[in-house]
Order: structure tokens, then sequence, then C-alpha cells
């Protein structure tokens, strides 16, 4: 049980950071939280060192595949494990390097979440869990590369990655549903052992495409490369994190975790290794002219990350094994070389490598692990980057990579090994040697310890792994190796020397060629200069972000020029021109097989009537009273053919709206101008009728196609389950309080944000009611008759009786919850029609919102109370009861449900017609506060 705790520590206590004021308390609870889910994870250790997977599983929504299901696999493990120990050692080293100025508590709500993510996509069973965990990385990461906004590369850095990490997690989703109905479940236990039929199967091809795209673009492989340089604009800690254990190591993690299923065919060898090797040699070539120090490590990430693909992409397991052997090396020097690069920023106030030299006597300490850092990740012997690297130079002389071109795979290494070293002795040097740097910001110095313990630690481990590899690398690379291999791991025992190889003399090569290449590095950078200028990728991005701005608003110049009748042209056209697909190249498109239903004389009458009612209602639209008075007439219509075809729960619902509706739209009207000009052309007239006619001939064509053909109805399974599951003889209030009662709240929580929303727009609005009509007529200046008011008063008791009655009767007979809050809202407001703010006010003394509000509550804590008994959300039960005098009767669950949606419905349909009512009334827009306290104390008197 504790496994899914792992993800959810993080993600939960993300709130906690922000709660404390101390930069201390900030840094001390992200910390805690971390060493937890850190502590979880090391309590399966022996389970995954002994060769099991502990593996937990609840359905979610089984409809879609969808489990909430995690493991522990050996790869996942060692990820895990990567995220939460470098993840300490980030939240450690930011307590010293986030300044006072900035929201620490913000910045590890936002790593914390980052975590959780990541710990999430390592960690997920399910395939489609996974992809919500990698968008959320895509979510936080976006967080955090902005967290300084009021930069303008920061925002634009984050926009960019967020922008091609979504695209590339959309495509990965694609890919993710085709690969998991090609196996037949989207557990990842069963994808991987489904090798041979996925690559049977005709949509491998285009599966295999979308999840390398997820892949490429969450690691910045080519051509996607450009963002993760651009994302340098976030803080150091979060850069560090980034390039070392987390977001961009997402698409590797991807590609060795798939390698059991996606690997072994041609297309992934001719996919990936090509795209491997692009990146690890552009990205390398390009971190030697990078004069901004992270620039420099961003680029170097980029071809460690194209180093990695490229072993994933040649398929065997000695590749496979060197590439989870060099995600731990990598992981070690990369993030301490980061870190290392803020110290330097941080305390010498800049980090670009032009302004910087001689730091060496100012800073001897960062200097050696800035050393350290730089020969592991350049390849030098006895450091851990020497030991992967060399494997990885062996892996590339495999003959028949590319037949008759084989060579180009090791040349393509070799180059990018001596750019490697290249660049690293360029940061060793310039930075710290290379004379005297002037002007500096700051006057340079070594950081406090704290600061600078977290980088120590990693460096440490660069050099204990590479001295003694069999012993501190060895276990936990053959346990994550054998998780994604199994069988076929190789018999191969990592040692600082196997001897005098090819591998070895690549490496002697790379090492002399990087130290030439650096001391006549001038000539380069001329050349580079050219180069730059044609493969900009930011440009290129930027240029086509550009592109589709422009697009889009030409689009939207052109359709949305604020004509409705443009809107509705579009969209009904649209709509006719696809529902005549159906009816073409049928013999009898029209008719089915089964007779029509003979049509009596009320019915008849009743339809011409309607129809009658609704041409006049557009007729007439330019006299908004007489248009509404028309469509009231309608809206009676439709209420009656509900009763006529037996549906008495539509009629009443539909009667109760029309009555809230016809009242919302009146004082709506009244603040309207009564008529409207004449706009319409007799052109765009006729082009209105035209599309009009078309469509109604085509959704009565399609009714009469339906209705006189078989066809399968739901209707059956609730008319025999209504009763023995529901326990109520009224379909349809069981289906809205039981079948389908998550619709229903759903529908509910919709109708008391729609009331929040309409009143917080009418909040501070001033308008007042027009004196004449449309004719210049003065209003009566008696707003609330007598008469009207004396009929009201005593209906108020017998209507809220009623709707009490429609409540109760609702399980069994036509009514329920909605359609009594409907009456009981529209008696209460005729009250304010009546009698006016100032007298209803203070005698209806409750607050609409704290109404709707415990609606919500209680039909929501409905739903919690099944849980408790350990049903799903929202079960509802039944059970019969016997009294004296009364008998006996049924109680059901539903009914607290239902009294939920009563009172939503009463609280929202109040919130908005009185608050609408206030605007429009005169005497409300008069009367102060005062007066009404008077009115009450006339009425207490």
């Amino acid at each position: 049980m504790s496994l899914p705790l792992i993800p959810l520590l993080p993600l939960l206590g993300a709130i906690i950071p922000p709660l404390f004021q101390s930069r201390n308390a900030n840094a001390i609870s992200a910390g805690v939280i971390a060493a937890l889910s850190l502590l979880l994870l090391l309590l399966h250790a022996p389970a995954v060192f002994s060769g099991e997977m502990p593996l937990v599983s609840w359905s979610w929504v089984p409809a879609i595949g969808l489990n909430f299901a995690f493991r522990v696999s050996g790869f996942g493990f060692f990820f895990a494990f990567l995220i939460l120990f470098i993840g300490l050692l980030i939240i450690l080293y930011a307590r010293y390097y986030i300044s006072a100025e900035d929201p620490m508590g913000r910045f590890y709500s936002y790593l914390l979440l980052f975590m959780g993510s990541m710990l999430g996509i390592v960690l997920s069973e399910n395939l489609i869990l996974l992809v919500m965990f990698w968008e959320l990385t895509s979510i936080s990461s976006f967080l955090l590369i902005g967290f300084w906004s009021y930069r303008t590369d920061a925002r634009e850095g984050a926009r960019m990655a967020l922008v091609i990490t979504g695209a590339g997690g959309l495509a990965m989703l694609a890919g993710f549903i085709l690969l998991g109905n090609m196996v037949g479940s989207f557990e990842l236990t069963d994808v991987l052992a489904a090798k041979d039929i996925v690559h049977a199967h005709p949509l491998y091809p285009v599966m295999l495409i979308l999840v390398l795209l997820g892949a490429f673009t969450k690691s910045a492989q080519f051509p996607f490369q450009f963002w993760l340089p651009h994302a340098m604009a976030a803080p150091t800690p979060v850069s560090a994190y980034l390039h070392s254990a987390t977001m961009v190591k997402a698409g590797v993690f991807l590609l060795a975790l798939l390698f059991p299923v996606l690997s072994g065919s041609s297309l992934w060898f001719y996919i990936v290794t090509p795209v491997g090797l692009a990146t690890l040699m552009f990205a390398a070539y390009m971190a030697i002219f990078k004069d901004d120090l992270k620039g420099l490590l961003a680029y170097s990430t980029v071809s460690h990350l194209g180093l990695i693909t490229l072993l994933l992409g040649l398929g065997s397991p000695l590749a496979a094994f060197t590439a989870v052997f060099h995600i731990l090396n990598h992981a070690t020097f990369k993030a301490g070389l980061f870190m290392l690069a803020g110290i330097i920023d941080h305390e010498t106030g800049t980090r670009d490598m032009k302004k910087l030299a001689g730091l060496w006597k100012y800073m001897p300490i960062t200097g050696t692990l800035v050393m350290v850092g730089c020969a592991s990740m350049a390849g030098v012997p006895l450091f851990n980057g020497f030991l992967s690297k060399e494997m990885f130079l062996a892996e590339t002389l495999e003959p028949n990579l590319f037949g008759a071109a084989s060579w180009i795979v090791p040349l393509g290494a070799t180059l990018a090994a001596i750019f490697a070293v290249a660049y690293s002795i360029r940061m060793v040097h310039d930075v710290f040697f290379n004379g005297e740097a002037q002007d500096l910001p700051k006057k340079p110095h070594e950081p406090p310890h704290g600061m600078r313990l977290p980088s120590e630690i990693l460096m440490v481990l660069c050099v204990a792994v590479g001295l003694f590899p069999a012993l501190l690398a060895g276990p936990i690379v053959n346990v994550a190796a054998g998780s994604i291999l199994g069988a076929d791991l190789p018999d191969y025992h990592i040692a600082i020397w196997h001897g005098f190889n090819m591998a070895l003399a690549l490496s002697v090569i790379a090492l002399i060629g990087g130290a030439a290449l650096y001391f006549f590095k001038s000539k380069a950078f001329d050349a580079h200069t050219w180069f730059y200028a044609h493969f900009d990728g930011k440009g290129n991005f930027e240029a086509i972000i550009s592109a589709l701005v422009k697009g889009s608003r030409w689009i939207t110049g052109t359709l949305e020029n604020g004509s409705l009748q443009r809107y509705l042209a579009l969209l009904v056209g649209s709509a006719l021109v696809l529902g005549i697909s159906p009816f073409l190249g049928s013999a009898s498109p029209f008719l089915g097989t089964l007779p029509m239903t003979a049509i009596d004389p009320v019915t008849l009458v009743m339809a011409l009537v309607l129809v009658v009612a609704t041409v006049a209602t557009v007729l007439t639209h330019h006299n908004r009273i007489v248009s509404l008075l028309m469509l009231s007439t309608v809206g009676l219509l439709v209420s009656l053919a509900f009763v006529r075809f037996s549906a008495p729960d539509l009629a009443l619902t539909q009667i109760s709206v029309e009555v809230v509706t016809i009242i919302l739209l009146l004082m709506a009207l009244h603040m309207l101008p009564r008529t409207t000009p004449q706009e319409s052309t007799p052109a765009r007239r006729w082009r209105d009728i035209t599309i009009a006619g078309l469509s109604g001939a085509g959704i009565a064509a399609l009714m009469m196609a339906f209705f006189t053909r078989p066809y399968d109805t739901i209707a059956t399974y609730f008319l025999e389950n209504s009763k023995p599951l529901g326990g109520g003889t009224n379909v349809v209030n069981v289906i809205l309080v039981d079948f389908r009662g998550f619709d229903t709240l759903g529908e509910i929580a919709v109708l008391g944000i729609a009331g929040l929303g309409i009143y917080a727009m009418l909040h501070g609005l001033e308008l007042k009611a027009p004196r004449t009509d449309a004719f210049g007529r003065f209003w009566s200046s008696d707003r609330f008759p007598v008469i009207l008011a004396s009929i009201t008063r005593p209906l108020l008791p017998l209507a809220l009786l009623f709707s009490f009655y429609i409540f109760l009767r609702g399980h069994n007979e036509p009514g329920g919850g909605f359609i009594a809050g409907l009456i009981t809202a529209t008696v209460l407001i005729l009250q304010y029609i009546a009698s006016g703010i100032v007298w209803t006010r203070p005698r209806l003394n409750f607050d609409n919102h704290i109404i709707m509000a415990w609606g919500l509550l209680i039909a929501v804590l409905t739903g919690l109370g099944s849980w408790v008994v350990g049903y799903p959300f929202l079960t509802s039960s039944f059970t019969y009861l016997t009294w004296p005098l009364v008998g006996t009767f049924e109680v059901a669950s539903a009914i607290a449900f239902d009294i939920g949606v009563y009172l939503t419905v009463i609280g929202s349909v109040l919130l908005i017609l009185v608050k609408l009512g206030s605007m429009n009334s005169p005497d409300a827009m008069t009367v102060s506060t005062a007066a009404m306290e008077q009115e009450k104390g006339k009425r207490s008197n």
C-alpha cells in the first residue's frame, strides 16, 4: 500500500512549503517530504534486488483501460532513486542559491510537483496513467523554467518547452492508445510481454513513430533539440535537476522502458540510431562555442542524451546495458557541474566565459570540483564517465550496423567524443586560468559550505565509481538493466581495464583530438559564426510560431466579424453538409421498413400551432416583447407535446424552465431597447431562409429515416431495473439520482458555477430601467399592484406545500428535486415581482449563496457516504419502514441527493433572478440599507 505514496507524497506535499514564512522551514519541509518518499522507495529495495517486482493496482476508469496502478521494477527503482537522491541535494543547494527576494516556498512547491510527476512516470504500471504524469511534468517544468517570470528569456524558454514537449506528449498518447489496443491492455506488464503481437500488427510503424515523437521531444533529440538550451533561463537548481535526473531523462527512460517490446525491428534501428547520432554530434559541436556556462552544459546534456538514444537504437543487449550505466554516470557529473556553474554565477555575478578567467586563486575548491566533473564528462580514465564512454565506443564498432557504411557510427561517435573533450577543457581553462578576470560584478570567493556540499557528494561519487565500478555501480546497473533485458542480460562486468582494444584507441584519439581542437579553437569559432546563423533552432521556432499566429489571426478575422448570423450560418450550413452524407448512395434513404404512426387531429392541430408560433417568433423578432410572447407559446406547446407522448416528468420540467426563462428574459429585455433596427439585406434573408429550410428538412428526414428502422434502446434496462435496483417506479428520476447520479452532480455544479458567474458579472453594474416604453408612454407609477400582491402572498405557502409534495413523490411519480426547486424558485421570485425588493428581502432574509453551497455539499456528501460503507461513489440504497397510522413506506438514500439538487436549483436561480431584478427595479436602486432596516422595524412593531 505504500507504493502509491512514493509519487503522491511530493505531489500532495507541494502545498506545504508555501505555508511557512521562514526560508529554512521552506527547505526543511520540502526535504522531509522528499526524504520520506525516498525512505518508502528503499523499503522496496530488498524485493527489487531479489528479482521481484512489487505492484499495486486499483480499477479507476475500466471502460478506457485506465487503472491507478504502480510498480517498482529494477529500472523504475533505479530511476526513482536518482530522482529522489539528486532531488534532496537540489533542495539543499536551492536553500543557498535562491535569493531572499524570491518566493522560496513557491519554488519548493513547484519542485515537489515536478519531483512527484517524474516519480509517477517511472513507477506507473498503466500507460494512460503514465501519460497523465508525463503531461504533468510538462506543466510543472513550465512553472519552474518560467519561475523568474519578470524575465523575457524565462517566459520564452518556458513557452517553448511547453509547446514542444506538450505536442510530443499528445503524439505519444495517440501511440499508446494504438499500442494498448494492439495488446488488448494498457498495463505495462502485458504490453512488455507482447513483442510478437506488436511487431506483427500493421499499425506498428505508425504507433512506433508516435511514441518516438513523444520520447524525442521530451529528451530534446534532433530536430527538437533547440528548446532545452533555452530552458537555461530557469534558476540553476532547476537546470541541474532537469538535466540530470528528471524531465529530459524521461524520453530516454521511455525508450529504455519500451525497449523489450518496440526494439528489434529495422524501423526502430533506422529511426532511433540516426536521430541519436545526429543529436550526439550536433549538440557536442554546439557546446564548444557556448560562452554561457549553463549553455555549454545544456548542449552537453543534449549530446549525452543523443549518446544514450544511439545506444538504445543499436538494439543489442550490451548497448542497452551501457545506456543504463551512462544514465547513472551522466546524472552524477551533470548535476554536480550545473550546481558548480551556479556557484560561479552566484559568487562572481556572471557565468559568461568571456568575462570569467583566473578564478583558481579565489575559488580553488570549486575549481577542483569542476575539474573532476569535466574530467568525467570528457571521459578521462579513472572517472566514471570514461567507463561508459569506452563501452559506448566499443558498441559502435560492432560490424554490419549500416552495411557498407558501418564506419559512420564509430566516426560520428569519435568526433562527438573529441568535441566533448574540447568543451570540457574550455570550461576548466577559460574559467579558472587563462589570465585574470576584469570588471567582474562581484569579487570572487568560495561559497558557503552548505551550497557546495551537494556537488562535493556527486564529485566524490564520480571518482569512487570510476575507481570501484563493480562494487558501487554494478549491482544497481545490473538490476536496472536486468528488468529491461530479462534473460538477454549480458554477462558483463564493469571494470576499469579491458585491455588494449579499439575502443581504448578511440578514447585516446578523442582526448588528444579534443585538446588539439581547443588550442586551435579560434579558427573554429570563425567557421561556427556562419553555421550558427543558418541553424538557429530558436529563430526557426519563433518564425513558425509567428506564422501560425498570423494565420490564426487571418482566419479569425475572416470568420469572426461580429455577425451572429454569419456564425450560425456557418455552423448550421456545415452541419447540413455533413448530415447529407449518410443519405447518399442509399436506395431508400428516408423511409425504413417500420410503419409510421397514424396522426390524430389534436396532434395535427397542435403541431400546426407550434409551427405558426415558431414562425411568428422569427417574424416578430424586431419587436422583442411580442417575439418573447410567441416564444413562450412555443415552450408551452413543447410541454404539451411531452404530455401527449407520455413524458410527464419532461413536461413538468419544461413548463417550470419556461416560466423561469421568460421571467429572466423579461428582466433582461427591460434594460434593452424594445425594438431592433432592420439589419438584414434581402439577399441575407433569403440565404438564412434557405439554410433554415434545408436544415429543418434535413432533421425531419433524419428522424424519419431513424424511427422507421429497427433500433436498439437502453430504455429496456432502466425499465426493468428501476424498481429492483433503484427502489423507484419513476424511471426518469431514478436515472437522475441513481443510475446517472454522477452526471446530475456535474450538472448542478455547472448550474452553481453559472449562477456565481452571472452574479459576479452583474455585481457593481449600474443600469437604469427606462421610464417609457417603445412608443414613448410612461410606465405606471403603481409598480406593485395591490391585487397582484394580495394574490401572491397567500399563494406562497400553498405553492411551497405543492413543491414539497412534488419533491417527495419524485422517486415513484412525476416530480423530483429539480422540478420542485424550479417551482419554489418561481414562487419566491413572484413575491419579488409582486411586492418589490424593499418589502420582500427582509421577509425572505436568507443568502442564496449559502443555499446553493449547502445543496452542492449535501449532494457530494451523499456520494461520499457510499464510499464510507464500501460502495462506489454515489451508490444509492433503499429500504422499507413501517410507522403507526402511516403504514409501510419506502426510504431511499437518493432522497438526500435530491435534496442537494433541490437546494442548488433554488439557490442558483434566485441568485441570478434576484440580482438581475435588483438592477432592474427603480426602488431597489434608490433604497438604501437604512431603508431596509426601517422596513424591518415596522414589521417588528
